[in-house]
């Protein structure tokens, strides 16, 4: 069993499209753990805010199926892969980390490179994993986010998800 991490993001009906993409990942693969949710700004582009956060879920699935499911969830909320990279999403979900997997595995490379570029991918992933740490720094993601000192104003939304409020990270 693989534990993966996902960054979640939406800036085209952020707040439903988050909460079903929420919901497919746990009728998937059960159990999640979710961080806060956070309103950013669009990066590379003039496009509304994001809404970004991290999740942990865990499966028997190699990153390939993983990738190619991501992609088809990504396909069913309406992602135009048409656009350039920097535009509007209805959604977006990449593999951010799967246990301590670095380089290329079946076409995705890991640990993704925006997780120590963006404070939108790496504050939701030192809230919900503080002491994992990235598999190539080998500091805790409490620390690297402790050390940030990169661009990103992010402001936390309250959600709730499945009755409960965000983050979830029993």
């Amino acid at each position: 069993m693989a534990t993966y991490y996902l960054s979640l993001g939406s800036n085209q009906n952020p707040k439903t499209n988050t909460l079903a993409c929420l919901d497919a990942l746990a009728d998937q693969f059960g159990a999640l753990r979710v961080s806060s949710a956070y309103w950013a700004q669009a990066v590379g582009f003039v496009g509304a805010p994001f809404i970004n956060l991290a999740v942990r879920l865990e499966s028997h699935w190699s990153v390939a199926q993983m990738s190619q499911w991501l992609k088809a969830l990504e396909d069913r909320f309406g992602r135009d892969r048409s656009l350039p990279k920097f535009a509007d999403r209805t959604l977006d979900v990449d593999i951010l980390q799967v246990d301590q997997l670095h380089g290329w595995h079946e076409g995705v490379f890991l640990p993704r490179d925006e997780i120590l570029n963006h404070s939108f991918v790496l504050l939701p992933m030192a809230e919900l994993a503080p002491d994992l740490n990235h598999p190539l720094t080998q500091q805790s993601y409490q620390l690297l986010w402790q050390q940030w000192c990169g661009e990103g104003q992010l402001e936390v939304i309250e959600m709730q998800w499945r009755g409960r409020d965000l983050p979830i990270l029993a």
